[in-house]
């Protein structure tokens, strides 16, 4: 059963929602499917950080466990913390620590914590002294991104030091990674020398000793375009959720992936309007003869771009439409010109493009942004309808973000 933009089959709950994204997990799942067939005999982690990049962490950590993820991966500890509380187990890597962080509760939880640096090693040890288990890390090394991670002058000091936490009983390494900056530009210099640094920081940790269970510095670009970094794990993010990390080179459907997400609104109002009438806030759009303006009931505050003002794509009555003047807080108008609507008529934001609907690279284009941006930003009020939640793709549906409406 096709999920995207099936009105009468899939629907929001009820007829109370005025905006609601739904998350196709079948979709999800074969996206998880097709990426594993990339990569041979090497793992892969589902990324679920900011949300499952705006889809819903919970809901997508379960499914892409059920089609053979073997790792989930979030930034934040509390991310992580979440997951487990909520039962989601397995291995498990958080990245994104400061000083003071949970390390006790994550190395309790059975999480592994990533370690850029000396001051890192000594809190997780810390934490696991108290805790009375070794903590479980994962050394990182900055290759040339120059974010998180070790610096190659600073790694041999980090690298003994994780081995005397191993001999002492404090600590085991479970992986080395890395980050690429552009692997989504193929063929940029930097991917290569960054390789290069990361085989280099990986033959340092062997000789200080470290035998780490996993090397991964493979991201969502590098798991579909470049089959030598693909080495013990991947990390698939952005291209779990069936967006392209790397448009230049093909759409989606060209990496046998699907777009996930599809976003939907109610028409709240339609009404005729005389030429030359403003519309929104600072009358950045007129209208160039009498017209039928439809209000679309979401706005900056649910996660649209404020960028989307005259340029967003929306598919009203069957055509492509653009937002009419500024995107507003909660709402934003298009211009219908000589067609009509009803007030309750559906309004679809972006989704998978197979009816005419814009996609989330059509809005990353009209917004000047990146697609990743465009879903991770979708806001808390917008509730997630997860579509085909059982593992045999049921047409069941769960909504979370909101109270039942029924």
């Amino acid at each position: 059963m096709n999920a995207a933009l099936d009105e009468d089959e899939h629907s929001a709950p009820g007829t109370a929602l005025r905006v609601w994204a739904e998350v196709d997990l079948a979709a999800l799942r074969a996206n998880v499917a097709a990426l594993r067939a990339r990569i041979g005999g090497a793992a892969l982690m589902a990324v679920v950080k900011a949300d499952g990049y705006g889809h819903g962490a919970l809901a997508c950590a379960r499914a892409a466990r059920a089609a053979g993820a073997s790792w989930i991966g979030t930034a934040t500890p509390q991310e992580a913390l979440d997951l487990r509380a909520a039962g989601v187990d397995g291995r498990m890597l958080c990245w994104l620590w400061t000083p003071g962080g949970p390390w006790r509760e994550a190395i309790e939880a059975d999480v592994d914590v990533s370690v850029s640096g000396m001051w890192a090693l000594r809190e997780a040890t810390a934490a696991a002294r108290a805790a009375g288990r070794p903590a479980r890390i994962q050394l990182k090394s900055d290759t040339g991104l120059g974010r998180n991670g070790c610096q190659p002058a600073d790694w041999p000091e980090l690298v003994a030091a994780a081995r005397a936490a191993e001999a002492a009983g404090l600590a085991k390494v479970t992986g080395i990674w890395s980050h690429f900056a552009c692997a989504d530009e193929p063929g940029h210099p930097s991917i290569a020398a960054q390789l290069s640094v990361f085989h280099e920081a990986l033959e340092a940790a062997r000789a200080a000793g470290l035998e780490p269970e996993v090397r991964h510095i493979a991201n969502s670009p590098a798991t579909l375009t470049l089959p030598e970094t693909h080495l013990d794990l991947v990390r698939t993010g952005i291209a779990m959720y069936g967006v392209s990390p790397v448009p230049q080179v093909g759409a989606p459907a060209d990496f046998g992936l699907r777009p996930v997400m599809t976003l939907r609104a109610r028409l709240a109002q339609v009404k005729r309007v005389p030429g030359d009438h403003g519309v929104s806030y600072g009358h950045l759009y007129t209208t160039p003869g009498e017209t039928t303006l439809a209000l679309v009931p979401a706005g900056y505050a649910d996660g649209i771009p404020r960028h989307a003002s005259n340029t967003g794509p929306v598919l009203v009555a069957g055509k492509w439409r653009t937002v009419a003047g500024r995107v507003a807080m909660d709402q934003f108008v298009v211009d219908l010109g000589g067609d009509s609507a009803q007030v309750g008529d559906p309004a679809v934001l972006f989704g998978p493009g197979d009816q005419g609907e814009p996609t989330v690279e059509d809005w990353a284009r009209a917004c000047g942004t990146i697609a990743y941006e465009i879903v991770t930003r979708i806001g808390a009020r917008v509730p997630r309808v997860h579509l085909h939640t059982d593992d045999d793709g049921s047409g069941s549906q769960a909504v979370t973000g909101v109270s039942d409406p029924r």
